[in-house]
Formats: structure tokens, sequence, C-alpha cells
């Protein structure tokens, strides 16, 4: 039988809630199955608000794949906002699906993806409203198997006492194997601990409680290893060589309510070419995959006519690099922005590979701003971070900019960056004046506007897994504050400062995020005693309370200058070397010391620095047989 009408929440809690869109369920595109008809019920899972995990694509894809099979039915969840939470608690009302409205324990999957460290204690809160017991040691036979999926699986181990299963990697790859597994050990009658048994053998796939470690007196690491036979020491990530004939979401759900991205997104190719020495995206999604241009086109078709959007999304780590971006906007542009005018946004440009003919193409159809990244300002921090721009490059790539008719421009930059220097932090400022300058040297009647609108936001650096940068420490909130300060301050002596707008970033929230970036298996406990004091949507700035989660560390003894204040030594066992990523140790460590050597890597395309992305024979390391 197909969903009722009947919707989990009554009428008179939806009258008292804000947006109760969010809960009802029937978007557009949205699927609905007879759960008779289906074998497997998975229910996908991203812990914030709708409007945040709504515009999240890799939940669209894997939807989109799950749906496409007949034995599949796969539903969403997201937190419920605090008005919702607190009156669910209250009633004792489970959390339910938005598809059937049914609850969320009676599913055999609660997939979650795990986006970023402040969702965290937003994990707990899907786990608590649905009745399903927080660690994974508690779960019966009868509770669904809670899979992680998402980057910050790249370093499981604070989450580890939460999740039956982590994914790591590309989920279009296994996910199809493991349901299978899942269905014959059903069928078998076999246990929930044997089907993990054999998932935990699946490339890609890692069970927390098949794994033990063992510390040093000092609270480092001292082994980590397997306690099963026939489970891997090492778990490899999984990677979508092929992301051209792939699953996409071409018929996106359409949202009653307005969200983030409200706009169809085309993932035009995956990884970065570029080798910035803090991202940790440019290392996990290794090696760089273009889609086929002809294929993008059918895609954005398809998506714009099932949807009504009026915006196209193009979403990539460096969407200049894409070495058909001029051909694909050039079409998009004729066939929807002049056409139906339909917006193409352009996000993750580098000022170096910017096309001017793109710039006046896409404005054409609409004014916007043009976000530029920098990240450091200085000619030194950028070479220490590898970020491959000259001063040079950025003036040119600015001016482009004016004279293609921006009169806005956001710049990107980053605080507490290793070795940096208050001379490196003056440099984010003059950079800044610089430009404003630049864009006054145009000639009155040739420039788009009176003024220039030059805004500069500043977050703080994280060291994260699976980068150079993963043995330094993070600067503390002292010092970062010091850094916001005298910066702040650098900006209101400039000669064009009333033509500049400086934000930033918050430094609690910035400490937090390196506590748990770079946990052990201890930190869980951290969590889960934050989560029992209240916390909850964490990344909410109004919602953040960081007494409690220092409240939570005391009361478990554990320093958080462990993590976040302290240098690591090569040989030191990190809480994340049990993952392969593909990227080897050695590389990073050699990044490294490149990068206090303030040496400049080449991108791939250039030439091969050899990460050990080869091992997969695709991609950029093939492509021009680097």
């Amino acid at each position: 039988m197909l969903r009722e009408d009947k919707l989990a929440l009554a009428d008179d809690i939806l009258l008292k809630i804000e947006k109760p869109e969010r809960y009802i369920g029937h978007e557009v595109n949205s699927v609905v199955k007879d759960k008779e008809q289906v074998s497997v019920r998975f229910c996908m899972c991203f812990p914030d608000v709708y409007e945040i995990g709504m515009s999240h694509l890799g939940i669209q894809i894997l939807y989109a794949m799950f749906n496409s099979w007949e034995d599949v039915w796969c539903e969403r969840v997201y937190s419920p906002w605090l008005d919702l939470d607190k009156m669910m608690r209250e009633q004792n009302i489970p959390l339910f699906a938005l598809e059937s409205q049914e609850p969320i324990k009676d599913f055999d999957f609660l997939g979650i993806t795990i986006q970023y460290e402040m969702c965290y204690t937003n994990i707990l809160q899907i786990l608590d409203l649905s009745g399903i017991p927080l660690t994974a040691a508690e779960r019966g036979e009868d509770c669904p198997i809670v899979i992680g999926g998402g980057p910050c699986t790249y370093n499981p181990e604070p989450l580890a006492d939460f999740f039956d299963l982590f994914y790591i990697g590309e989920g279009e790859t296994q996910y199809r194997h493991l349901l299978d597994v899942y269905k014959e050990c059903r069928e078998a009658g076999q246990s929930r601990e044997e089907f993990l048994l054999r998932a935990a053998k699946i490339p890609g796939m890692y069970v927390p409680r098949f794994y033990e470690t063992a510390y040093n007196d000092d609270g480092t690491i001292k082994s980590f290893h397997p306690t099963r036979e026939g489970v891997p020491a090492r778990v490899t990530k999984e990677i979508q060589m092929d992301v051209t004939d792939t699953y996409y979401p071409m018929k996106p759900i359409v949202p009653f309510i307005k969200i983030t991205q409200d706009r169809v997104v085309l993932e035009i190719q995956r990884g970065c070419i570029r080798g910035c020495r803090f991202c940790q995206a440019g290392a996990v999604y290794r090696p760089n995959r273009e889609r086929d241009l002809e294929f993008l086109k059918k895609y954005a078709h398809d998506m714009l006519m099932s949807t009504g959007h009026e915006e196209i999304s193009l979403s990539s780590l460096s969407s200049s690099d894409y070495s058909r971006l001029e051909e694909l906007t050039t079409y998009l542009i004729q066939e929807f922005g002049i056409k139906e005018r339909v917006n193409i946004s352009l996000p993750s440009l580098r000022i170096d590979a910017f096309s001017l003919d793109v710039m006046s193409q896409v404005q054409d159809v609409k004014k916007s701003s043009l976000t530029f990244a920098p990240e450091a300002g200085s000619q030194r921090m950028r070479d220490v971070i590898n970020k491959g721009l000259t001063e040079e490059d950025i003036f040119s790539g600015a001016m482009e900019a004016f004279k293609g008719g921006w009169n806005r421009v956001k710049l990107y930059f980053m605080l507490g960056l290793p070795g940096e220097t208050y001379e490196d932090i003056e440099g984010i400022a003059k950079l800044s004046n610089d430009i404003a300058a630049l864009y006054y040297t145009i000639p009155k009647d040739k420039r788009p506007g009176a003024r220039v609108d030059v805004v500069s936001s500043t977050s703080f650096f994280v060291p994260k897994p699976f980068t150079p940068f993963q043995w330094v420490a993070q600067n503390t909130t002292e010092q970062f504050k010091d850094k916001q300060y005298f910066l702040s301050r650098k900006m209101k002596e400039q000669l064009n400062r009333k033509s500049m707008r400086y934000n930033w970033h918050d430094f609690d929230l910035t400490a937090l995020e390196g506590f748990l970036a770079r946990g052990d298996r201890k930190v869980g406990e951290v969590i889960y005693r934050a989560y029992k004091k209240g916390c909850m949507f964490d990344s909410w700035s109004e919602y953040f309370h960081y007494d409690r989660w220092l409240e939570a560390m005391d009361e478990c003894r554990i320093d958080p200058a462990f993590y976040t204040g302290r240098t690591r030594e090569y040989d030191e066992i990190l809480p994340w070397d049990f993952v392969d990523a593909g990227v080897t140790k050695e590389f990073l460590w050699r990044e490294y010391i490149q990068s206090q050597k303030e040496i400049v890597t080449p991108n791939c395309r250039r030439q091969c620095s050899g990460c050990g992305c080869r091992i997969y024979e695709g991609g950029v390391c093939f492509e021009g047989k680097n």
C-alpha cells in the first residue's frame, strides 16, 4: 500500500512550529514506493536543518541511485529544528522519514552524511529522537544498521562508538554489494554481528567494533589493529573513476520552501588538480576526473526541465580547471541564459584561470558578486600553502572582473596558517585595499558603478587529516583573537577603507572544529556528554555553547590542547592512519617539508608530484601520462 495522506505530525503541531513544510514530504520528484514490494528500506539523513540538508548533492545522487533499484526504497530525514525537537520529546513522537512519514527505527538502514564536524551532536539528536540506542554496542537485532558516509569519515574515530559501519569514499561503487549482502544475511537468519563481519570485508567499509586501539602513557596511540580474522588492517577509500557513466539525479527533488542552494547543481568534475596544502577535499577526492561535456549538456537540460529552477550552478572544487568550461558555459548561456533567463552560477573560480569571455557572458544574464579566494595576503604565505597564485594573477583577474561589469568582489582568506607572521596578516588588508584602488584606475564613464565593494572574509585555519599540515599545531583561541583584532585595525587604516568591508569567523567554533577533526576514540565520550548538556546545531552561532563543551572535556579529563595545540612527529600513529585515502603519508610529509621551504609544487596537469593516486589508473594522472 502506498503512503496514506495521514502525516506523522498532527495539525495542531504543524501550526505551532516554524516552517512546517520541512516535515510533510510530498515534494515534486520525491519518490514514494509500496513498502510491501521492496526488500530494503534505507533512510538517508543529513544531520542539520532541512534547508541545508536538501542542498547536499551527495544525498541527491545516492537517493536517485537507490530508488532506481526496484528492491530498495530510499527516503530522507533531516534534523528537526529546536521547536519541533522540544515537542517530539514532550509528546514521545518518534522521528520519521519524509516520504512514508513512518518511524526511522522501523527501517533497515539509517545512512548519515557526516559533512562537517559541527554536526556531530546532531547525529546523536537523530538517533535519540528515533528511539535508536546512541551507541552501536547497545543496539539489538531490531535496530537499523547505522552507517556513516561523507568527508568526516576520513577520521571516523571520534564517532566510532555511535556507528555500526562507515562507508569511506564515493557511494556509487559498493552500496549495491552491501545491500545484497544484507539481504543474504537476513534470508539466512544471520545476526547483526554476522552481517557486520561480512560488511567489514567489503572494500571501503569500516566497522569500528572489530578494531582495537592501545595507547601510550602520554596519550598517543601505541597500536591500532583489527580483532577479527579476515578484517583488513587498512581500509581503502572507494572511488568512482568513470564519473560520466554513473548515477546522477536527473529529477532532483524540488522543495516547498527556499533552501540554501535553491538551484540545479551540475557536478562537472570530481577531485582537483591543485595541491593546496590546507585543503582536505583536494587530497581525499584525488584524482581529478571530468564529466563528459555532452552528458553535462543533457544533465543540465533534463534537470532544468524537471524542476523549473531559474538558476544552475556548476559544482567543482576548482571550476576553472574543467578543461571544457568555456564550451559548457557558452552552451548554458545560449540555451538557457538568453532564451530562458536562467542564471548561471560559477563558484570555485581561480583568478589565474578565469576567462573574460565567460565572465562577460554570465554578466549578460544577471549581475552578482564575484568570489575569489587568495587565502593568504602575502606571496610568501601563498607559496607556503601552495596556492599557486601571484599578486599579478590576482590584480589582472580583478581588473578583468571590473571591466566585465562587476563592482562587488568577495575575497576569502585564512588566519592562523603555519608559519604566519603579522606582516603576512597585514598583507590581507593591503591586498584588499589595492584591489579597491585598482577599480578607481578605470575612467569614471567606464566603471560599472560609482563605487566598488570589496568584502574580505577570514576563517581560521584548522589542520585537517590527510593534508600536509596534519602534523602542525593549531593556533589557540587567544592567538586567533589577537590576529583577527590586528587585521581589523589594519583594515580601518587603509586609504580605500570606505570601499572595504571585513567579516570574520568565530574563534571558539574553530577551536572545537580542530578538536573534533583530529580526535581519537576518547573524544566520543566528550561528544556524548556535550549532547546530554543540550549541545545541538553547533554550527549555528546563536545555539553554540562552547562552555558546555569545555565542561564535557573537563568531566572526561581531556585536554583539548592535546589534539589541537601539539605538533606531531612523522612516526606518531595518527587516529586516521588506518585509512588509505589514495595519497600516501610519505607524499604528505614531503609537501609539509616543502611548505617550510616555501617551495611551490606544480599542479597535476603540469607535473606528477607522486602523491600515490596513480594506483587508480585513471583521471588526470593518465590524461597526459604525467
